[in-house]
């Protein structure tokens, strides 16, 4: 019951910043914008990628020296939060505030 509760929390933090327009979804447009001028804050990435995909979400934050954080909620679940109703690999946030009320939601955990 606590369990689902956080989870709750940190998918209406997230659909917040979808709301808010400080997001980009999905493993390309990350990707793009890792290499763009303005890089995003924090990286978030569901728990059931493929092993690729996980990798190269790993590699490509390294390499840009972004936060990387997985989440033990399917893809599914994470496309729903942030307005897709397909599945989502991952999404990154690209607003220094919402940022930080993502991390703290997920500390809290």
């Amino acid at each position: 019951m606590e369990n689902e509760r956080r989870n709750d929390r940190l998918l209406h933090a997230l659909g917040l910043c979808a709301k808010a327009r400080r997001l980009v979804v999905g493993t390309p447009m990350i990707c793009e914008a890792l290499r763009g001028k303005s890089k995003p804050y924090l990286v978030i990435a569901a728990g059931d990628n493929a092993a690729n995909t996980q990798k190269k979400l790993a590699d490509k934050c390294a390499f840009y020296r972004v936060p990387l954080v997985e989440i033990p909620m399917e893809g599914e679940t994470l496309g729903n939060a942030v307005g897709k109703h397909t599945k989502v690999a991952a999404v990154a946030i690209t607003d220094e505030q919402l940022c930080r009320l993502v991390e703290q939601t997920i500390e809290q955990d």
